[in-house]
Formats: structure tokens, C-alpha cells, sequence
């Protein structure tokens, strides 16, 4: 998709990084065979916004190999694996390629013809940068609380939650079904207040590389004013945990107030209820087709096989809880 250079422009620093970014297509182009370069040029990022998340991928795991040697150094070791590690980087790689494809082909045109029907044009400049990611984690809050509490969205959640270990690798255990099952669809009301859809997936893509670095044992509690505030690794730990008192809480991407504002936060106690990891009702395994697809088609078969639209649509948009024995 080609670039809109009057809306995405950062002066000179916006026209190096769109230059960085015709250069990286451009190679992925060249040596890729002849007959994939028609579609790999229309699924690119037209945007060099749109390049980030993908191209943190690299950087996340050589991180995580400093944990793991960190951790192994400690006697902390027994939470990694090299399958477990491999099974959670195929995961993140898949939902990034086929991310990718979506928004090229889907998601971005769509959000782009919603955007003509915008009630302001609010530009992204060092005044309203601050302001624009808070409203994106408002919308991040609700799309991440959904994900627990609608079945529809859970389906491609429950991937994220599956593993039993928490280490920096299980922040890229995520599902391609996220695509399908539009979680975009919680941050079009700020393209329809004026702010730019690839705008809001950069700073939507800035907070998922945050959330990478809260996915960890290493790091302990921080000062009690940083735990009030941001969602830190202790406050994610406990989003995580399958202990009563954890289940459905701390929903915050980079920031905990809105759970404490909206009463969904909970505080990590490492000493009265140690976090145990995982999905209620869910095994912990390393098949990724299973991972990626077994909640997903186990729902539609409670679809098909229940009678009328009301229970139907029960299926789809009730709790995981009220819709099978096996919940979150």
C-alpha cells in the first residue's frame, strides 16, 4: 500500500525513516523469487510505522537469551527450555507474518475508508503524543478486558495464557487469530475522532514492545509509586496466575490505573499466594496448531451444535466460564 506522505510525516527524521523503509522493502523484494514479488510489494507496509513490531522480533530474542543465561547463571534455570522457547517464538512469528498480511490486505484499508468520516484531524506532534498513547491504552484496557470476558475474543487470547512458565520468551506465545477475531475493531473510535490509523497502530505496536519486558520473574517490585502507575512485572505476573484472586485482573498494557479506576486490579503476593501460571481448564503444551486453533474450534462446535440464536450467540459473546467447563 502506497505511503500518505501528508499525514505521516515527522520532517526530515519522518522522511529518513520512510527512506529506511523503501530500502528494506525494496531487498525483501529483490531476493524473493520472481513469481511472490507481485504480492509481496501489495502486503509490505506502505508506512515505516508499520515496520516496528515486526522488526522487534530479533532484538526480543537475543533478550531473551540474556535472561535465560541471567536466570541460569542464578539457579533460576528451570522455567526454560529450548522447545518451550522455540514453541513461543514460532507463535509471535506467525502472528506477526500473518499480521502483516491482514492489515495490508484488510484491516488498514478498512480503517483508512472509516477514517474519511473522522469529526476532527488530530496531528501526532510532541504535544498530543502523550495524550493519543493514553487513549490507546484506554482502548488497549477494553480490548484486553474483552479478550477475558467475551468468548469470541478469548478464543484467540487463551493462546497468550497457555504457558505454565513466565519468562520474556511467553510475551511472543501470541495467536494469528488476533487478526481474525478484530481486535482492531477497539481503537476505531479514536480513528473516527481524528487520529490517524497508522498512528494508532505505531503507538499500539510501542506498547506491545513495552509489555515484552513485564513478561519476567528477573525483576521484582519496584517502588511503590512505579507499581501504582505502570503495569510492571509484578502486576503481570499476577495477570497470569490461575489463583482465584488473580483470575480477570490487571488488564493494563503499560499502565495499571485504569484497572484500579474501573476495579480490576490486584496486587502479587509472592508469600501468601505465589502466581501459578497457565489457563484454567487448559493444558500447557507446545503443539501449535492446538495451541492456535483448539479453544477456536472447540467454540465453533459448541455453535453448530447448540439449538437456537440466543444460545448461539451465547457461545460467541458470554464469558469462556458460561460457555464451557473449561475457562480461564
Amino acid at each position: 500500500m502506497a505511503a500518505d506522505n501528508n499525514l505521516m510525516t515527522l520532517g526530515q527524521y519522518g522522511q529518513i525513516l520512510d527512506d529506511y523503509k523503501n530500502t528494506l522493502n525494496q531487498h525483501i523484494v529483490a531476493i524473493s523469487p520472481e513469481s511472490w514479488q507481485p504480492i509481496l510489494s501489495s502486503i509490505l507496509p506502505g508506512h515505516w510505522q508499520e515496520w516496528l513490531l515486526p522488526l522487534a522480533g530479533g532484538p526480543f530474542f537475543l533478550l531473551f537469551l540474556a535472561e535465560w543465561f541471567y536466570q541460569s547463571k542464578r539457579g533460576n534455570g528451570k522455567s526454560f527450555s529450548w522447545r518451550r522457547a522455540m514453541t513461543n517464538f514460532s507463535l509471535g512469528g506467525s502472528y506477526l507474518g500473518f499480521e502483516l498480511i491482514v492489515q495490508a490486505l484488510i484491516v488498514l484499508p478498512i480503517c483508512l475508508w472509516l477514517y474519511q468520516y473522522r469529526l476532527f484531524t488530530i496531528e501526532v506532534t510532541l504535544l498530543t503524543a502523550i495524550p493519543i498513547f493514553i487513549a490507546v491504552e484506554f482502548s488497549y484496557y477494553w480490548f484486553h478486558r474483552a479478550s477475558h470476558r467475551v468468548n469470541w475474543f478469548w478464543s484467540a487470547h487463551v493462546v497468550h495464557h497457555s504457558d505454565d512458565h513466565m519468562n520474556l520468551s511467553t510475551a511472543m506465545r501470541q495467536s494469528l487469530l488476533y487478526s481474525v477475531t478484530g481486535w482492531w475493531v477497539f481503537f476505531v473510535p479514536l480513528m473516527i475522532l481524528g487520529v490517524h490509523p497508522v498512528w494508532v497502530f505505531f503507538l499500539y505496536a510501542l506498547d506491545l514492545i513495552y509489555q515484552f519486558f513485564i513478561h519476567t520473574e528477573t525483576v521484582g517490585k519496584f517502588p511503590k509509586w512505579v507499581e501504582y502507575v505502570f503495569d510492571t512485572p509484578s502486576n503481570h505476573r499476577a495477570h497470569h496466575g490461575t489463583n482465584g484472586a488473580y483470575i480477570d485482573q490487571n488488564y493494563g498494557g503499560v499502565l495499571i490505573i485504569f484497572d484500579r479506576w474501573f476495579g480490576t486490579y490486584v496486587e502479587e503476593d509472592t508469600v501468601n499466594n505465589p502466581v501459578k501460571y497457565g489457563a484454567v481448564g487448559e493444558d500447557s503444551h507446545d503443539h501449535i496448531i492446538g495451541l492456535i486453533f483448539g479453544v477456536f474450534y472447540r467454540m465453533w462446535l459448541r455453535f453448530f451444535r447448540v439449538k437456537g440464536i440466543k444460545k448461539k450467540l451465547k457461545v460467541l459473546f458470554y464469558p469462556p466460564s458460561a460457555t464451557e467447563s473449561k475457562t480461564h
